[in-house]
């Protein structure tokens, strides 16, 4: 691993370490995500003026009036997704930064990644392609659209938070898939897991969070 991605000072593999011992406190308790964020550089995600925050447990500003979650929430909803069992084909709705992304990359067979930003996806694909994690697809759409032509998903996992769960990406569920969405408005959001059985979907609530708005379009 070259320097840039090995980290030093504020982002060395010591202060990664504290990061995964924070997460470990916090009650994250899956051995494989806490190895993967262990081995992930977070401070290639973000500019380099922040990089020495990165493994602090705060959600940051990567432009465009979007964040990189914190660390505890990118291992919290993926410990959920992943909770019942190995997945192979997981949609995630918002690339943002590339992060988390490149976290599930590591753990599931493919992800198939949803950007409405395209300025932002173009620099999580650089990201991702430094790191050589290849079984990544990428759309630059509207992520209450979902990506039909890769339906039915395993997983399902939204980077930004409706008011309610978007139709589509209920439909594109395949049964006993799992999808991890924050609801609501800003101040009164809840992380959810829903499943999808045979003939209707089962909702858990999980606790409460912060994400930027589940937006529209494409820009």
């Amino acid at each position: 691993m070259n320097q840039t991605l090995q980290g030093i000072g504020m982002t060395s593999r010591r202060t990664r370490e504290r990061m995964i011992n924070r997460l470990s406190e916090q009650g994250i308790i899956s051995n494989k995500v806490l190895d993967v964020m262990r081995n992930t550089p977070r401070h290639i995600f973000m500019d380099e003026a922040l990089a020495s925050r990165a493994y602090e447990d705060t959600a940051l500003p990567i432009g465009h009036n979007q964040t990189i979650s914190q660390p505890y929430i990118v291992a919290k909803m993926t410990e959920l997704l992943l909770e019942r069992g190995p997945l192979e084909n997981v949609l995630e709705i918002g690339t943002g930064c590339g992060y988390q992304t490149a976290i599930l990359a590591q753990l599931v067979d493919r992800v198939y990644s949803v950007e409405r930003i395209l300025a932002l996806q173009r620099k999580a694909k650089g990201h991702l392609w430094e790191l050589k994690l290849k079984n990544v697809s990428y759309l630059h759409s509207d992520g209450g659209w979902g990506w039909p032509d890769y339906a039915p998903f395993d997983g399902i996992l939204v980077s930004a938070a409706p008011s309610e769960v978007p139709e589509m990406l209920l439909q594109q569920m395949a049964v006993g898939g799992v999808m991890v969405i924050p609801i609501g408005k800003c101040g009164s959001q809840e992380l959810q897991r829903i499943t999808r059985t045979e003939n209707s979907y089962e909702f858990e609530k999980v606790e409460p969070v912060s994400f930027v708005p589940f937006l529209s379009g494409r820009e």
